[in-house]
């Protein structure tokens, strides 16, 4: 066999789609964990400083938002290991479908373990999908807020009326009690806030880390994709011949 032949051979056993999958996985877990991480600790200090200047009245989400970052840590370190080995298992299914390494072989554990990461896929695609609109939560307050200094600033162009009355009041989303003081914000000090820097970043942060929470669901899609299909013919690649590119 020639150089040509065997760079033809292996690239035949590459799980492209699996490949895929692992790489669009990493990057979304990256921006999701990173820039939430970052959007998390941004929000605290947006709260602390404009909407609860007493501490004992956001202290439960200042510890909840510490154990979210905790998460993130965990989070990252698992879906980079669980990336790592589905890949793994593509490059070995694929190459023992397409008999690359001899004869076509599979034992019942070979199979159980295949059908363990199609369930675990499954599971994990589900819970990314409520990651995905649990990340999407933030973003919409962080819209609502621009949206209303936007409205303030249209005031103030047009010189229609005064947008001191225009408030924000975050007590309604309830990330922070009721007593908390002042709990709203209003006019130019409100526009002041959206005009800082822990604000614009903290709101596109979120949306990456919104975006990235959804490449993560795209690529956990392929990844059930593959592993099912990889499963399917591991089981009935004995009754007939059929091979795979996942």
């Amino acid at each position: 066999m020639g150089c040509f032949e065997c760079c033809i051979k292996c690239l035949g056993g590459v799980p492209y789609a699996s490949l895929v999958a692992t790489i669009l996985c990493f990057s979304g877990v990256a921006l999701f964990c990173g820039c939430g991480h970052v959007a998390l600790t941004g929000t605290v200090s947006i709260l602390e400083q404009h909407f609860s200047t007493n501490s004992s009245d956001h202290a439960l989400l200042s510890e909840v938002i510490q154990l979210m970052q905790y998460v993130i840590y965990g989070i990252a370190s698992f879906f980079f290991l669980y990336g790592i080995i589905l890949l793994a298992e593509g490059f070995y299914t694929t190459s023992a479908v397409k008999e690359l390494h001899g004869e076509f072989k599979t034992t019942a554990c070979g199979r159980c373990i295949s059908g363990m990461f199609v369930f675990l896929t499954y599971v994990l695609g589900v819970a990314w999908l409520g990651v995905f609109g649990f990340s999407a939560v933030p973003v919409f307050m962080f819209y609502n807020i621009w949206s209303t200094c936007e409205a303030i600033k249209s005031l103030q162009t047009n010189m229609t009326a005064s947008g001191d009355q225009i408030c924000v009041d975050v007590r309604q989303y309830g990330i922070i009690p009721w007593n908390a003081v002042p709990g709203r914000v209003c006019g130019p000090t409100l526009e002041n806030i959206c005009n800082t820097n822990e604000f614009y970043m903290s709101y596109h942060l979120f949306i990456v880390a919104c975006a990235g929470a959804g490449a993560t669901v795209i690529a956990l899609l392929i990844y059930m994709m593959a592993t099912t299909y990889n499963y399917a013919v591991l089981k009935f690649k004995s009754r007939e011949d059929c091979c795979t590119k996942f």
